[in-house]
């Protein structure tokens, strides 16, 4: 009989490599994230995904710095052959909800940077850290090929 631990699962659970990138939570932090992601993905040979990744963690990364009071934004970046994992965790204090991928309205200017992350990721989600790190949010999103056999094109 298997128990659930409160453990989070590993970013990187198909091997290759991971990155960590700890900045301050300031205007200029997505730009810092966004230029750490694309470096990671022009040297591990991902170019085609680089346009995609840039919108997805501008967007994460500026929600944690919009939405949160977290005096600190944590970017872990897995890239193996195939794909690229992007976690941002935040310390902020915990929501009420995690968030989820809102449809603006025409007339609204905000929210539609998880919806785009959602329409460009291959999988997305919002997850809180558990009892080691308690208000700690994470937001992650994969970007890669599909599987053959996953229905995507």
């Amino acid at each position: 009989m298997s128990t659930a631990t409160a453990t989070p699962r590993p970013i990187n659970p198909l091997g290759g490599e991971t990155y960590r990138l700890t900045l301050p939570s300031t205007a200029s932090a997505a730009k810092v994230a966004r230029d750490f992601v694309t470096s990671l993905l022009v040297i591990s040979r991902h170019p085609g995904l680089v346009d995609d990744a840039r919108i997805c963690v501008t967007e994460v990364v500026t929600n944690a710095h919009r939405h949160t009071c977290t005096p600190l934004i944590r970017v872990h970046v897995a890239v193996n052959r195939k794909r690229v994992t992007v976690a941002v965790a935040d310390d902020g204090p915990a929501a009420p909800a995690l968030p989820s991928a809102l449809r603006a309205g025409p007339q609204q200017e905000c929210g539609r940077g998880l919806f785009l992350v959602e329409s460009l990721a291959l999988a997305w989600g919002a997850n809180t850290v558990g009892d080691l790190h308690p208000g700690r949010k994470v937001v992650w999103f994969t970007l890669g090929r599909p599987d053959r056999n996953d229905g995507r094109t």
